[in-house]
């Protein structure tokens, strides 16, 4: 029995209106918060569920694990908990960047509380396995990603925060790299390692769940061609693709992702 202390440790929210449940989960670095440039074109048709993981935002630093959190298990657990603490069923779980990732994880355990899955600039592996799967990236670029957390770890930020970010969301950097910085270093490490060195393309044929994919056209961290990837490789997965350049359409785009996810997760 989970108790309610789940909505105290993930920093629970809920709001809206609708009948209908949205449980929106942030990516690496981030926090609810990310979210607030969608919701509002949200709020009348659904009931709305906002947390932050374990180690992230407003959560309670004390529930951190370093065994649960070392792989995205323990953040697909988050969700599950988080569903469970609410009694929800029938939900659509709308994840960005590694959460479309771990969103899958917790479909794959809970099919009847999580039926539709929604991606942000999703990506399955991040790292390049060739020649059949480019992920974008190196093992000893991410690794040399990872050692600069250690070496500068606002260097760090800086870095990577515009890379995220890219030209859309460029006025948005700093916010980005303010986030990553208020976060705990170890936790931050230690979901990094899980976001950028995971490997979830073996899921992907296993769920059911009708998904919806959102992809930038230029996306530095997952291109046309991932999604293409994780389009393919789902049993009932579509993409949409819009004019943009980063990895946040939800917070560079609200207005234009809000029309197709609202169709998909009201039908």
């Amino acid at each position: 029995m989970i108790g309610t202390d789940t909505r105290e440790r993930n920093a629970v929210k809920v709001i809206g209106n609708g009948t209908k449940t949205l449980v929106l989960a942030h990516g690496f670095g981030c926090d609810q918060t990310m979210w607030r440039l969608l919701t509002p074109s949200l709020l009348d048709q659904f009931k709305i569920v906002l947390f932050d993981y374990v180690g992230c935002g407003q959560s309670d630093p004390k529930a951190f694990k370093m065994k649960r959190y070392e792989t995205l298990d323990g953040y697909a657990q988050d969700i599950i908990d988080v569903c469970e603490e609410l009694g929800l069923r029938d939900v659509t779980l709308v994840g960005h960047s590694v959460s479309s990732m771990t969103g899958l994880i917790a479909a794959l355990k809970a099919p009847d509380v999580i039926t539709k899955l929604a991606m942000v600039c999703p990506s399955p592996c991040f790292l390049n396995d060739p020649p059949h799967y480019s992920g974008g990236f190196e093992r000893e670029d991410l690794e040399g990603l990872i050692g600069l957390m250690d070496q500068n770890y606002i260097g760090w930020a800086n870095h990577l925060a515009p890379l995220v970010m890219g030209q859309s969301g460029a006025g948005m950097s700093k916010e980005l790299s303010d986030s990553f910085c208020s976060t705990d270093p170890l936790f931050a490490k230690t979901f990094a390692k899980a976001t950028f060195f995971s490997d979830c393309r073996d899921l992907l044929p296993k769920a059911e769940q009708p998904t919806l994919i959102f992809q930038s056209t230029e996306d530095a961290l997952a291109a046309v061609s991932v999604g293409e990837f994780i389009q393919s490789n789902m049993r009932n997965a579509e993409m949409k693709v819009f004019e943009a350049h980063g990895h946040c359409l939800h917070m560079t785009h609200p207005k234009e992702i809000a029309p197709s996810l609202i169709e998909f997760a009201l039908k």
